[in-house]
């Protein structure tokens, strides 16, 4: 046995524990699976003016494709979002990894609009209960990898898997079919793998829950956070739905958008479109660490509503320039509002209500891709893809400054 000297430094740091170990490689595991959830949910969207040509799909029909998604996610976090508070997080994230592997058969097997339009649906259902499962997971791997510290890496990863995933699913769908042959097979393909390799990364992650030994009795969503915080939740849940109707603008019709009133067509550009308004928010919220969440929350509120101003000059002039400016500093707005909203809520709610709490957030931010996707459906029906792009801006304008006095209150 070796004695330290006199005054040595007799420190010692502890070696880190195999559940800390454990817990911080499948932190980024999970991450990864989150990541590629997200990716697929975005897959048609550079494939849209694809399905078009060959379909004949009006940009209506385009909306109602894309609300059928919406819809699915509405309806998992209405039923199931919150039950991995119950069930463990291991068991729902598989499901939802199931549920996404059948869309991608459905794509491939059924590409006609019936078959779209159902296969648009399950991927909702997938990204519902994965959304907030994920979200909740990784915070509590977070804590068991490093204990005692700081929720940072937990929001900027969460944040990054989240909108990351999105941007990236539709680059590489429109790599892929710009570049590949069978676009409207290959992409499903590929994320098939992903997907299978998703789900052996879930099998090898720790559970963080400890399922009760008698089933609580099953009752659907509810938005649940602390009495005494309310109205910062009513201002998170605004920011939340103001950032999920950019997002769902660039997911639905802008790709027809570039390539029909700013006659720019390719299947690449159609993914880079919507890639660099996600991955604006991604670098945003990455570049947002050291803003306390009161001033990421105002500078999300203004880089958003400048966006859109910006976006409207581009769809007016018209110049694919300034339109994709508008939608970066857009997406940088809302990617800083949704960071803000989900920080607020998985720092307020209590752990045994942290997954349900983050699935009412999800419910309400989803809300905002199904009503304003449809309503420019319905306004294409009646006006020029333009005007009625124009008249959305101005909606959500109206809307962000509604959030803006909210929270002046709250």
């Amino acid at each position: 046995m070796i004695v330290p000297e006199h005054g040595e430094d007799m420190t010692v740091t502890a070696a880190p524990t195999h559940t800390e170990v454990n817990s911080g490689v499948s932190f980024w595991s999970i991450a990864a699976v989150f990541a590629i959830s997200m990716a697929f949910s975005t897959v048609p969207t550079p494939l849209y003016p694809i399905y078009q040509a060959e379909d004949g799909f009006t940009a209506f029909t385009v909306t109602v494709v894309f609300a059928a998604y919406a819809v699915g996610v509405v309806t998992s976090l209405l039923l199931a979002g919150h039950i991995s508070d119950r069930t463990g997080r291991r068991r729902v994230l598989l499901a939802a990894i199931g549920l996404e592997s059948l869309a991608a058969v459905l794509f491939l097997t059924r590409p006609d609009l019936p078959g779209l339009l159902l296969a648009r649906f399950v991927t909702g259902l997938g990204v519902g209960i994965m959304a907030a499962t994920a979200t909740a997971y990784l915070l509590e791997l977070h804590a068991a990898h490093r204990p005692g510290a700081g929720r940072g890496r937990f929001e900027l990863v969460s944040a990054a898997a989240n909108l990351g995933g999105l941007g990236a699913g539709t680059l590489v769908a429109g790599a892929l079919a710009q570049f590949v042959s069978a676009p409207l097979r290959t992409p499903y393909v590929v994320f098939l793998v992903l997907l299978a390799l998703s789900a052996v990364a879930v099998l090898a992650a720790p559970e963080t829950v400890t399922v009760p030994a008698v089933a609580p009795r099953y009752r659907p969503q509810r938005i649940r956070i602390a009495a005494s915080d309310r109205a910062g939740y009513l201002t998170a849940a605004l920011g939340a739905f103001s950032a999920f109707a950019v997002f769902g603008l660039f997911t639905s019709l802008a790709p027809s958008f570039v390539a029909g009133s700013l006659h720019h067509p390719g299947r690449l550009l159609a993914g880079v479109v919507a890639f660099a308004v996600f991955g604006a928010a991604a670098t945003a919220q990455a570049a947002s660490g050291s803003l306390t969440p009161a001033r990421r929350f105002t500078a999300g509120l203004a880089a958003e509503a400048t966006g859109l101003i910006v976006l409207g000059a581009g769809m007016n002039l018209p110049s694919l320039t300034i339109f994709l400016l508008g939608g970066v500093i857009a997406g940088a707005g809302a990617g800083l509002l949704f960071k803000a909203a989900v920080g607020t809520v998985a720092a307020t709610a209590a752990p045994a209500v942290r997954g349900e709490a983050l699935a009412g957030l999800f419910l309400i931010a989803y809300l905002g891709l199904i009503g304003p996707a449809l309503g420019l459906g319905i306004a294409t029906r009646h006006l020029t893809a333009t005007t009625a792009m124009l008249w959305f801006s101005g909606l959500l304008l109206t809307l962000l400054g509604a959030t803006a006095v909210a929270r002046s209150r709250s």
